[in-house]
């Protein structure tokens, strides 16, 4: 179990020296047991209070973090388990409400057992006004990063931790919907936790307290540099020629040799953090890098696939992350390389086409930007779902292609002596795409001039 903080101790582990300064909190009385008139309720507040020197289950105010300005909610644990009622609501509204005021992002840094049993229906209601504030500010193209503490359950997961735009939980909390008290008796607690949450794609990553004012530092540096200006393709890292065949530019794009993905974002991005998730309990870390970073003082969000089949969690990781970066006014690199979407049964069952489509749908939508080159293969509609419609590139040593020469062959009832000739006929080489006005251009081929004009 990880160490619990105090609401203001959580605030001082991330905010910089002296910059947090709390909100005003809304006036309003409550009757001496609640609104249910609950017996003793009373009185458990006011010792609540005096244990903690708290008024209520939550610390609103503004801060500096890593010299980026935003609005941080704490939730203070011991006060009454850190519950939801109708005047933690009220800081609630009034903090969402100060961050899309001032242009700010908003920074949960959520312990919370859920709703408070005292005062029933109309403490969980809250949760709906919580729900508004938060959809409110995702409208305005604000940023939400929520910290998930120990515990983290109930409506406080199911709103202001897995709702937010990205999830950072601390090693060791017990994160779930269910609390530990209200769980089937034979669960699996190991499923509860903090670590099972970023297995199954519902936070993005660990992060060590000490290293927590620099990691969310950097996340919100990233998130509020909005750009209108595409992402140039990146230069190739690989061979320099084109291939003479479609058959050689199948092999060179197969070739274990050639530059993948990592490569290409190490090489133009000077730093990068990433997404993990498609928040439907899956993960795609072998198939596909979502994430952002640095591109000569901007921030770039980039969805890569590594070479290998992509899985339907990672067409639906690299949804979430166009979708965000669009709010977010952030501009979009996506770099192909599959042989094709997973087509095993498993991934029919985890719903492959409708994955798919779903990143169709998100590219096809996104008003931000869009930048694709293709590094490698570009398999079928798995690598198309990625491709931006009249920006995409690529490199000499990739290929695209409506299917595999391979599989081409068999539908078509050819001899395997036959795969080559038929990677020549389904015209697959940089240069034949150009030609055929897939793509713009061939990167670093003559300072580009195999490029043809956009549109």
């Amino acid at each position: 179990m990880a160490d619990r903080l105090s609401a203001r101790e959580a605030v001082a582990l991330l905010a910089d020296s002296g910059t947090f300064a709390e909100i005003p909190s809304p006036s309003g009385e409550s009757s001496p047991d609640g609104p249910l008139g609950w017996p003793g309720y009373g009185a458990a507040r006011a010792r609540a209070a005096e244990r903690t020197g708290e008024q209520e289950s939550v610390v609103c105010g503004t801060a500096s973090v890593g010299g980026t300005r935003a609005v941080v909610v704490a939730f203070e644990f011991g006060f009454l388990g850190g519950s939801l009622g109708e005047r933690t609501g009220d800081r609630l509204v009034a903090a969402y409400t100060h961050a899309r005021t001032h242009r700010l992002p908003v920074v949960p840094l959520v312990a919370t057992g859920g709703s408070r049993m005292q005062e029933g229906m109309l403490a969980l209601t809250q949760l709906q006004r919580v729900a508004r504030e938060s959809a409110l500010t995702r409208a305005a193209g604000l940023p939400q990063i929520a910290v998930v503490r120990d515990p983290t359950t109930g409506g406080g997961w199911a709103t202001l931790g897995a709702g937010a735009d990205v999830v950072l939980a601390l090693p060791g909390a017990q994160v779930g919907f269910a609390g530990s008290r209200v769980r089937p008796a034979d669960a699996d607690p190991a499923a509860y936790t903090a670590e099972a949450q970023v297995a199954a794609g519902a936070a993005d990553a660990l992060v060590r307290p000490e290293e927590l004012r620099g990691t969310l530092g950097r996340w919100l540096r990233l998130l509020t540099r909005p750009s209108t200006a595409p992402v140039p393709p990146p230069l190739p890292l690989g061979a320099g020629d084109l291939p003479a065949t479609g058959w050689d530019a199948v092999r060179r794009a197969r070739s274990p040799e050639r530059p993948r993905a990592t490569a290409y974002l190490d090489a133009c991005l000077t730093s990068r953090v990433g997404i993990s998730g498609d928040r439907c309990g899956g993960t795609d870390p072998d198939g596909m890098l979502c994430g952002f970073g640095e591109q000569e003082g901007r921030t770039v969000a980039y969805a890569a696939q590594t070479g290998a089949a992509t899985r339907p969690a990672g067409y639906r990781t690299a949804a979430r992350l166009v979708r965000l970066a669009d709010r977010l006014g952030i501009p979009v690199l996506t770099l192909v390389d599959t042989p094709g979407a997973a087509n095993d049964a498993e991934a029919e069952r985890q719903g492959a086409g409708a994955a798919i489509a779903d990143l169709f749908g998100a590219v096809a939508a996104a008003r931000t930007p869009v930048t694709t080159l293709v590094v490698g293969e570009g398999g079928s509609g798995g690598a198309l779902a990625l491709a931006a419609p009249g920006n995409t590139w690529v490199t000499p040593d990739s290929y695209f292609s409506v299917i595999a020469p391979e599989l081409a062959a068999a539908i078509l009832k050819r001899p395997p002596e036959e795969v080559e000739s038929t990677a020549d006929r389904l015209r697959v080489r940089p240069q034949d795409l150009v030609e055929l006005g897939v793509v713009r251009g061939v990167v670093g081929v003559e300072g580009r001039a195999e490029e043809r004009p956009a549109g």
